[in-house]
């Protein structure tokens, strides 16, 4: 035994060294507070970055039970009642709307927000593209806005999913 003990912490400190893609540290790299019209807080947004990759996170408080339309959008601007001055859904490379759609989807696409009965609700997903892409594409000169929407998104129904009118905003800032 005492022969095979060198041998083996040897192994043990090079698989210490190792390190997979999954645990690669992460970082915050921006965030939006959602309010809805009436100025009430909505939840929070969050832009970590892994590697390469963009993720977003998304938390909610207080939003009507039920299924949600959720997307990036082209202004950083969410002016009440109606967030109109968001823009349009975020998608700088020109597809069509919806991850079912077999144009789309593009970078303003997000998964729907499923609101539970207490109206809280997660979602989390990885943003398309490389990470100074989608970093520059948010973070341009006019920014970029989520919207959480009153009805669920279909995924085909271009421009916008049919998701109906927008109930909260938030702008994204570079943490």
């Amino acid at each position: 035994m005492t022969r095979l003990l060198p041998p083996l912490l040897s192994l043990a400190a090079l698989l210490a060294g190792c390190q997979t893609m999954d645990e690669r540290p992460s970082e915050r790299l921006g965030q939006a507070m959602l309010h809805y019209s009436d100025g009430s807080p909505a939840g929070t947004a969050r832009l970590i970055g892994t590697g390469d990759r963009i993720d977003i996170s998304l938390a909610l408080a207080a939003a009507p039970p039920g299924e949600h339309g959720l997307h990036l959008h082209t202004t950083g601007d969410c002016r009440p009642p109606d967030f109109a001055s968001a823009g349009g859904h975020l998608n700088p490379e020109g597809r069509q709307h919806g991850h079912e759609n077999p144009d789309g989807a593009h970078l303003g696409d997000l998964p729907n927000a499923i609101v539970n009965h207490s109206g809280s609700a997660t979602v989390s997903a990885a943003l398309p593209g490389s990470r100074d892409a989608v970093l520059a594409h948010i973070f341009d000169a006019d920014g970029t806005s989520i919207v959480l929407h009153d009805t669920r998104d279909d995924y085909r129904t271009d421009p916008a999913g049919d998701s109906g009118r927008r109930i909260a905003c938030g702008v994204f800032t570079p943490d």
